[in-house]
């Protein structure tokens, strides 16, 4: 399959910022790592359409919406390791989402590690899910994560289930963390080729995030959890990816469980490519996203 020039401009753009680079680190720079964070976003759009800002214990949510009054959420966990984010590119991938679709978004910047733990960042989350579900009914609730931020809305809803909460009309996970013990063999192999993350600094950002050691805690890896009675989902699974050999394992799984959930699977694309900035196949990526909110 041929990919376009923006695709091939977009893996050199990495290459020079060197993010293989910073998680190749053991232990890995968080605060390195965190001078691409972005708290907030700047331009005429987010002065215009970012309705409020409130704290829920110790995450700020930032509300972004053309028309806050359609009844319908789009819950935005954001990626970054544990360690970091939010960043620009999940502002820009919130920015179109928003001017395409009129959903109301919530951008959760949650506390993060090695400061915060799992299980308070958990705590985080839960109360997210438990404030929106006071604000809005259920079925226009859609819950949306990259990286770790597609862990943490996994985990979220195998706690729903266990709980008998009612859940969310749908989950869009986009190169979601399944595993933080990164001990599936088939990772090596795609580690040589994955041209932004590696194995040992993305262990070093687990295990600053873990209180027992237990990378295989069902909060940190949701592929130990059930997916029994998920709703509809959507994944999105980057094949230069390391993260990717586990999303095919929970896919696996969730279809075994007869979850509604469809796999798109983007070859030779790197990890969370459909917010990527620039890149032809990201934003096709992106637009056929959004066409599931509608």
């Amino acid at each position: 399959m041929a990919h376009s020039f923006t695709y091939h401009l977009t893996l050199l753009i990495i290459k020079l910022k060197g993010i293989k680079n910073k998680f190749s680190q053991d232990p890995i720079d968080f605060m390195s790592v965190r001078k691409e964070d972005m708290f907030f976003p700047k331009g005429a759009f987010f002065k215009k359409n970012i309705n409020k800002r409130f704290q829920i214990l110790k995450t700020t949510v930032t509300e972004i919406g053309q028309n806050n009054n359609t009844g319908k959420l789009l819950l935005f966990i954001h990626g970054g390791a544990f360690i970091s984010g939010p960043a620009k590119h999940h502002w820009d991938t919130i920015k179109t989402i928003a001017q395409k679709t009129n959903y109301t978004i919530w951008m959760c910047n949650y506390p993060k590690a090695p400061e915060h733990k799992i299980s308070e960042i958990s705590k985080n989350i839960d109360s997210i899910y438990d404030t929106a579900i006071n604000r809005f009914k259920s079925n226009k609730i859609v819950l949306i994560g990259d990286s770790v931020g597609g862990t943490l809305i996994t985990a979220l809803t195998q706690r729903l289930i266990v709980q008998k909460k009612t859940l969310p009309s749908k989950l869009i996970l986009v190169s979601p963390v399944m595993d933080a013990s990164m001990s599936n063999k088939a990772i090596d192999t795609v580690d040589a080729i994955d041209p932004m993350l590696s194995t040992k600094g993305l262990l070093s950002a687990k295990k600053m995030c873990i209180e027992d050691g237990d990378l295989k805690n069902e909060l940190i890896s949701p592929i130990y959890g059930s997916f029994e009675l998920f709703p509809k989902t959507l994944l999105y699974a980057a094949e230069n990816d390391i993260t990717y050999p586990d999303q095919l394992l929970a896919f696996e799984k969730a279809k075994k469980a007869n979850v509604d959930i469809e796999c798109i699977k983007g070859i030779g694309m790197p990890h969370i490519w459909p917010f990527l900035p620039v890149m032809k196949e990201a934003k096709n990526a992106l637009n056929q996203l959004i066409k599931v909110l509608d």
